[in-house]
This record gives structure tokens, sequence and C-alpha cells, in this order.
């Protein structure tokens, strides 16, 4: 007992310490400490684990940013990142010991720039104000989430996020041309520039999807694309899941490259129907939505080619958007997967692995297996075009054991995505969620590299520790544990 009460009166002196440095230049209601304040940055969307962080920093200015990362790194105080908070594998899960750095104030467009088609937008800036922002210019910027109307620019960053259109336009490492970076240390880098390339490495590349590891994001300038002139998209009704899964295949390997294309089972079509009303059919095993944009005459062409295509994969039915606001409704019946499936269920885990297309049929199966397997049920909705998944294990975390199930099944999802040639994330990132699963598909000397990038941007290891990639000390004790697979993940985190 006096060691537990020798260990609070060390962390209270710690916090009062890193409070008073960042108080010196931060007003009182930008230092939160008291647990009532930083309590609602307890977690991300991944809500299964908690932890409230030491101190919450509420930063206005760069300046602030540098000063708070100086003090920091003074200190040896780790820092973690946060933008809106909506990602979905824990990598903004602060630090009982540590400052939560937030970037919610960081909401301005700094510029845009119509003939080159470019925005200058700080971190905090919502994925789809951007878009909102040059609409009346017949521009708009291209990665979507769902959660693209919550979701801020300096988390896609750090997530390399996609969304449905992905597989044409790209993901958001393909949508940005510069950052503006802050160190450990304090100082501003420049990665990336407005011209198609920079000399050197690609740092842009590194810097997007490294999950905050190396830096925080305080600038971002995306590119702007033209709206298209045109779009229409196909649903088609399956009443097998591997014809679906063979009919996505065979639209890829037919050479055409659909704007969005999006599979969802029966599991899934069920509670998004009940949710949206989107017109999904609700008594077949899957259904697709693939989408074409262009001019009208490409976007005939292609609709037409679609439709031939699944019909001869063994489509059961297709049915073409006849107006704009039918098109809206098939996607915005898509998007709404996620809160579907929390309108049915007290809990959902959303995994995040991508495999060939090619398996995408025998994978879903095989998750049908495993729903029996681990006693939960499972609705599937994800980028069918680039087989990007998003199973959705549904559970209650208030039933003793199934939160433990529920990652278990997660587990094994992921084994079987690596199994069969694909990785263990395609937009989500690894955060805390999936970093056991880093040990199966990299071997050592990999992650010996990871961690050594690592240390060139942050020696002491302060900028969101614990994150992404493992220890080998991790992956070794892993390795004894995971014949048993069902072992729980972060015991020393609370649970929901």
């Amino acid at each position: 007992m006096t060691a537990v009460v020798e260990q609070a009166a060390v962390d209270l002196a710690r916090q009062r310490e890193v409070v008073a440095a960042l108080r010196a230049f931060l007003p009182e209601s930008s230092v939160l400490f008291y647990h009532e304040d930083v309590k609602p940055c307890e977690c991300d969307g991944l809500t299964a684990y908690r932890q409230v962080p030491m101190v919450v920093a509420l930063p206005e200015t760069e300046e602030q940013v540098c000063r708070i990362l100086k003090i920091c790194h003074q200190l040896k105080v780790p820092v973690v990142a946060r933008g809106a908070g909506t990602g979905l594998s824990g990598g903004a899960l602060p630090l009982g010991n540590g400052v939560l750095l937030s970037l919610a104030k960081f909401m301005r467009i700094l510029e845009i720039d119509y003939p080159a088609r470019t925005a200058r937008v700080q971190p905090g800036v919502r994925n789809l104000a951007i878009s909102e922002a040059v609409a009346d210019h017949g521009l708009y910027y291209a990665p979507d989430p769902s959660s693209q109307l919550a979701c801020s620019i300096g988390g896609n960053v750090a997530e390399n996020s996609g969304g449905i259109h992905c597989l044409k336009y790209g993901l958001t490492v393909h949508n940005i041309l510069k950052l503006r970076v802050a160190t450990i240390e304090g100082e501003i880098v420049e990665i990336g520039g407005e011209a198609l390339d920079a000399a050197g490495y690609d740092l842009l590349a590194l810097m997007t999807g490294s999950e905050g590891l190396l830096g925080v994001t305080v600038e971002v300038t995306v590119k702007l694309l033209p709206k298209p002139e045109f779009a229409q998209v196909v649903m088609a009704a399956f009443d097998d899941i591997e014809k679906a899964g063979q009919a996505v295949a065979n639209v890829i390997a037919a050479g055409i490259i659909p704007a969005g294309f999006e599979m969802m089972d029966q599991a899934a079509t069920r509670a998004v129907e009940d949710f949206a009303r989107a017109g999904y059919r609700t008594d077949v095993a899957a259904v697709l939505l693939c989408e074409a944009d262009g001019t009208r005459e490409e976007v005939a062409d292609d609709i037409r080619r679609v439709q031939e295509v699944m019909e001869r994969s063994g489509a059961v039915q297709t049915e073409v958007s006849r107006d704009e606001a039918q098109r809206l409704r098939f996607w915005a019946g898509r998007k709404a997967a996620f809160p579907a499936a929390g309108a049915i269920s007290p809990d959902y885990y959303c995994m995040d692995g991508t495999i060939p297309r090619k398996h995408i049929g025998e994978v879903l199966r095989r998750i049908t297996k495993m729903e029996t397997k681990y006693g939960l049920r499972c609705a599937n909705v994800f980028h069918a075009g680039d087989g990007n998944m998003h199973p959705l294990i549904l559970y209650d975390a208030n039933q003793p054991g199934e939160l433990a199930r529920t990652e278990a099944f997660g587990s094994e999802i992921l084994e079987l995505c690596l199994e069969v040639g694909g990785t263990i994330t395609g937009e989500h990132g690894v955060g805390v969620e999936k970093i056991n699963s880093m040990c199966i598909q990299f071997k050592a000397a990999e992650l010996e590299t990871f961690h050594a990038v690592k240390r060139a941007f942050d020696e002491h290891g302060l900028l969101n520790p614990g994150k992404a990639v493992p220890t080998l000390a991790r992956c070794a004790e892993f390795g004894r544990m995971h014949v048993h697979r069902g072992q729980e993940k972060f015991p020393d985190l609370p649970r929901f």
C-alpha cells in the first residue's frame, strides 16, 4: 500500500510539473488535467480500449504546438497527437503519463489556389469541409472515408485514409502534395512540394500513414479534382457470396476501373436497409455497388459493360441508378454501415484487413465459419475493388468474455488475410488494435528497420509510443502466447 501511495505522489508531482510548464504560455482553459475535463479524450473510435490522459493541451497556433513539443522533449514526457478522434485502431489512445496534444482548434482553410487546384488547410479541417469550400468552382477533394463528415484531414494523413472512391482516385497519400510537420524537438520541417515530385527520399509517403510516430502535422496541401460530369451506380444482387466475390475480380479483369466498388453481405444489407432505407435487396447473399464516372458517353459504356460482367458472373438482379438522388441514396446506405451495425448490436468491433480480390469469396466463406466457432455475428462491408475488408464483429461488452472472444475472432480474420497474401490493414492503421498482428506479418529484421526510422525522427520514443510498430520483446512474448490466440490484449487498460 505504501508503494502505491508513493507512486501516486510521484505521478501527481509529475502532472503538476507538466501543467506548470504548459501554463507558462498557454491559457488555463487550454491546459486540462482535472479528471472530468480529460475523460472525454480517453479513447478514439475504438472504444474497447480506454485510458485517461495525464494532461490535455489545446494549442491554437503553430508556435504553441512547437513549444509544447519542446517542453515534452525536455521533460521526456510522451505525446499523443489527436484530431477528431474518429480513428478505429486506437491510434489516438492517450497515455496515463503523457500529454494529449489536441489539434481541434486548427480548423482554418488557409488558402485555395483554384488555377493550381490545391488547398492549404490546417489539420483540424474536416475532410468534407474541403469539398464543400470548393464546390462552387466545380472541384472536390477525392478521398472520402465513411466518417468524412467528422474526421479531420490531419488524422487522414496519419492513417493514410481512403474511402469509397479510393479505387480510382487513390488514398490520402495520392491526394496531397505537401506537409508542414512539427518534430518532437519543436522544429518545423516542410515535406513534399507543390511540384509533381520533390528531390531526395519520398518523405511525404513515409509521413503519410505513420500514425503520429514521426511528427505532428500542422498544415496540409491537398490536391483538388474537377467534379466528374456524370456518375451512375450499378447495384447487383447475388444469391451466393462466392459468386459476388468472383464478380469483383471479373469486373477488374475486364479492364474496367470503377470510381467506387463496394460489397455488403446479407447481414450488412439488412442492417443498413433498416437504418437508412437505401433501396437494397435484403433477401440475397450479397450486394455489389459499382460506380462509373466521367462524361455521359464514358459512363454509359462502362455501366453497360459492368452490367454484362455482373450478369455473366451470376447476378440475380442488376439495377442502375435512375437519377442523382438514387445514386446518392445507394452511397448513403453504404456509408451508414457502421452506425447501422450500432443500431442492431450493443457494440461492434470493426476490422480492417486487405486481401487479393480473387480470394474475396473464400475469405467471406471462412469468416462465416468463424461466426459459429466464436458464437458471434459478423456483418461484412468492404471496398471490394481493392480488397479492403471491414468485417463488423457484433458483441456485447457487458457480457463476460465476449470482448475477449471478439478480439480472438478479429485476430483470426487478420491471420486469414495474411494467409491468402494480404495485409493486416488497409486504411484504419495499426494503432494498438493490430500491434500483435504486426508480429505475424513482419520479421524481426523488418521491425528493426521500422524502429530505426522511428529513432531517426524521435530518438527517445516520445511520439505516440506503444503504437503501430511492436518491439521485438513484445513479439517474442506474443509468439509464446500465440498458440492460445484468445489472450486478452492490453490487460492494463480498462475495458468498456
